[in-house]
């Protein structure tokens, strides 16, 4: 009689853990990867038109490396996120 409740005890115990403590699911993952690629490619292309721009005399150069960087963080993010587990 003592081993049942003890087993009763146990299975309350595990009932209350948990499956996945910080799931995000698939679908916000995807949105997220998404976003990062249309993010990084639009900084990626205002970085680049801007460094010729600045070449030529026609802007400065902040904003180019400013939009470069933040190209290659979203870069980084995206490998991050759908790289090996």
């Amino acid at each position: 009689m003592l081993s049942h409740k003890l087993d009763l005890a146990t299975l309350v115990n595990v009932s209350e853990l948990e499956k996945r403590g910080t799931y995000t699911p698939r679908r916000v993952r995807e949105r997220r990867a998404y976003q990062l690629v249309i993010a990084g490619g639009v900084a990626g292309a205002v970085g680049v038109v801007g460094i010729v721009l600045a070449i030529t005399g026609i802007i400065g150069a902040g904003l180019p490396i400013i939009a470069l960087i933040v190209a290659a963080l979203c870069v980084l993010g995206f490998m991050r996120m759908v790289g090996t587990r």
